[in-house]
């Protein structure tokens, strides 16, 4: 099982405000959710910062990261410990 996880800082606040966008038994599936939550995140007229990640359950390392201040897209490669840039 893979979640979509979506966190965002606000200004007020000292911790970010994490929301689990839901489970999904197939890791695209948990993917769509993330980006669908980040393009109605970047059409709104938020001025804090959010990001959004794919992880299994329970896991310490993310399948899918990105972030409100770019268009990129990462993965984590688990051989190296860095970041790709999904193209």
């Amino acid at each position: 099982m893979f979640e979509a996880i979506q966190f965002i800082e606000y200004r007020s606040q000292s911790e970010p405000e994490e929301t689990r966008l839901g489970e999904f038994e197939v890791e695209m599936d948990a993917v769509e959710s993330a980006r669908d939550a980040r393009r109605k995140f970047m059409t709104g007229d938020e001025t804090e910062y959010a990001w959004w990640l794919v992880r299994e359950n329970g896991a310490r390392l993310a399948n899918f990261i990105a972030d409100s201040n770019s268009d990129k897209e990462f993965v984590l490669d688990l051989t190296s410990g860095e970041l790709v840039e999904i193209t």
